[in-house]
């Protein structure tokens, strides 16, 4: 029954004769009843697909479920719904992703995003590759043509396969009602296990759709006439049933076993005796610390615990709080350039630690990773690992700080760490002081945000420019509450990242920093935190161009082509949609605060609303790059 039904048509004939056909029909339909018997294929059920699809993210305790709906994946919706699994559809499938993106990382679950079929699935596709690379433990369901149809010319029928198998850790395609559960079953695990990251399954259409709808749709006939329609006639069937066999078959919906590399306990003691004789160590703490199976507030007391400065970067922003006393916010290079012992938990020697051409080469590197392919990023060309070890780093830390009990960390080193911190801060605040030509600047306004932004604020960051600033000076006030794209510096995600963060913690004040330029992106889900009543604020840095760009592009070449924008009316668009926009210029400079305060008061009323502030041009970071 693999066999094509044309391959079955043409050459059936030839190979019995004329005169065996009706011993070869009969022989077909007993075959069929045979089968049908054996596997149990209830032709009479009016249940589908969708429903053991809901079944199987119910029992992995999935809250949320984001689409953009679709005729394909219409069953997987309605089960869900009904199980009690919110569904919320979006302006676009990129949000969809990015918003299951989001859930991922502040949940420590699996997120659950479920497109349609060919464009459906296309427009996910910077989503995934940026949860690839943020490593986010990630489902994405898709819809596709029926498995008959499947490269026939069906509607939205493409590889979708092909597509998304350099981009996930797992793909399968169902092609069995039967195979659902254990396939979703298996895709979770391999997402939440090893280094996390996105995973795929694609549901062809008739095995989400109900068995009677299905047999009437794949072109049936009840009395079919002449040997070949005879013989079609049987090959569907035969597919349809077999697609149906032992459907409703209990099944056990349990979680498998998400396995996570550990270090052992040799690795953390040679780490113990390389710290125990530091003067001036350094951690450098990346996304990855902050994943399962160590809560935020247990890394949190490790890392305390050992009193060692740090810089931290991607989701561990905000682990040690508005004020702590060990982290380090400004001047890296130059920490890093005078360490003596490095310890990376969770970062990669890539753009970002310029490929570890910053760190010391007299320091003894501590690297800890879950992926050996991110552990030995650039090893041994800039720079070189003293221990690297394949594992979680969050739990490697709890075992250090276990270990290291007792251990003090050079307090001079730490006070000298913190004075460039102040220094540098002092610097900024008084760069905000100063006058831009024509609109406001750009740091003052970041400033008045940090001094106001509630202390459950959620940051979502989504720009270049205005988003680099912000970065400097935005404090996250606690673990989990700073969401950025990674690595792959995705513009686009705050719609999706708000509105995952939103329902993860609703009591919460979710901030979106937007350059006028990502605004552009998402700001139709305006629209999607209306309908689904999830406030939030943004606050877009609005100079009428893109500046991260703008910066290198016009001393190098002389030309400004395609950065510049225009001041537009960003509010207004907000108000279309649902929202509360508010314009920040020059007119209402002096009563800023009053528009930040007004804006937190509107979203605790339930409405979004997007701060419109019109920006001028600074040298703050200046020579920083956006290749």
């Amino acid at each position: 029954m693999d066999c094509s039904w044309e391959f079955v048509v043409k050459y059936l004939p030839v190979a019995v004769g004329t005169a065996g056909v009706t011993v070869v029909l009969y022989l077909l339909n007993r075959v069929g009843f045979f089968y049908r018997m054996l596997h149990k294929v209830d032709e009479h059920s009016v249940r589908h697909g969708g429903e053991k699809v809901a079944d199987v993210l119910k029992s992995h305790g999935v809250k949320y479920l984001f689409t953009l709906t679709g005729g394909h994946i219409s069953p997987i919706l309605v089960a869900s719904e009904k199980l009690g699994i919110r569904v919320v559809d979006t302006r676009h499938e990129v949000t969809a992703v990015f918003a299951a993106d989001a859930v991922a990382r502040l949940s420590g679950n699996i997120g659950v995003a479920v497109v349609t079929a060919g464009p459906g699935l296309t427009n996910t596709v910077t989503a995934v590759k940026n949860a690839q690379m943020a490593e986010s433990p990630l489902l994405l369901m898709g819809g596709a043509a029926a498995t008959l149809l499947k490269g026939r010319g069906a509607l939205q029928d493409i590889d979708q396969m092909s597509l998304f198998k350099p981009l996930c850790k797992f793909c399968a395609t169902i092609t069995k009602v039967r195979d659902i559960v254990p396939v979703l079953k298996e895709a979770i695990q391999v997402a939440q296990s090893g280094t996390p990251g996105p995973v795929f399954v694609e549901f062809p259409i008739d095995t989400l759709y109900p068995y009677s709808l299905v047999k009437r749709e794949a072109g049936l006939s009840d009395s079919p006439k002449g040997l070949i329609q005879k013989i079609v006639n049987w090959y569907i069937k035969s597919n349809v049933d077999n697609i149906f066999a032992g459907a409703w078959e209990q099944q056990d919906t349990t979680p498998l076993t998400v396995q996570q590399p550990q270090a052992t306990q040799a690795q953390v003691q040679k780490c113990v005796e390389l710290l125990s004789r530091a003067k001036k160590p350094v951690m450098i703490l990346g996304s990855q610390a902050t994943l399962p199976p160590v809560p935020a507030d247990k890394l949190r007391e490790a890392v305390e615990s050992l009193g060692i400065p740090c810089f931290l970067g991607g989701m561990s922003r905000g682990l040690l709080g508005r004020n702590s006393p060990i982290h380090i916010r400004q001047k890296r290079r130059d920490a890093l350039r005078e360490a003596d012992v490095i310890i990376m938990a969770g970062a990669v020697c890539d753009f970002r630690l310029s490929y570890g051409r910053h760190l010391s080469k007299k320091a003894k590197v501590i690297a800890v990773n879950r992926s050996k392919e991110q552990l030995m990023k650039n090893a041994y060309v800039f720079w070189t690992p003293s221990v690297a070890i394949q594992a979680d780093a969050g739990s490697f830390l709890v075992s250090l700080s276990q270990k290291l009990k007792g251990y003090t960390c050079n307090k001079d080193w730490i006070e000298m760490l913190k004075q460039r911190d102040e220094e540098k801060e002092k610097a900024n605040l008084k760069q905000a002081e100063q006058k831009t030509e024509f609109h406001l600047n750009p740091l003052k306004v970041l400033h008045k945000v940090e001094d106001l932004m509630a202390d459950d604020s959620i940051i979502v960051a989504d720009g270049g420019d205005f988003v680099g600033s912000a970065a400097y000076i935005l404090r996250p006030r606690g673990p989990l509450r700073w969401l950025d794209p990674g690595a792959f510096g995705t513009l686009g995600v705050g719609g999706g990242f708000a509105l995952g963060a939103k329902l993860c913690r609703p009591d919460s004040e979710v901030w979106i920093v937007y350059g006028d330029g990502s605004l552009g992106y998402s700001v139709a889900e305006y629209d999607t935190f209306t309908r689904h009543k999830l406030p939030v604020i943004s606050i877009v840095g609005n100079d009428a161009g893109w500046t991260q760009i703008s910066r290198e592009q016009v001393p190098l070449f002389g030309s400004n082509v395609a950065c510049g924008l225009e001041f537009t009316d960003y509010h207004v668009v907000a108000d279309g949609y649902g929202g509360k926009g508010i314009k920040l210029d020059r007119d209402n400079e002096d009563n800023m605060e009053e528009v930040i305060k007004e804006a937190q008061k509107l979203c605790r009323e339930g409405k979004s609303v997007l701060i419109n502030t019109l920006i001028g041009k600074t040298n703050f970071r200046e020579g920083s790059i956006s290749v």
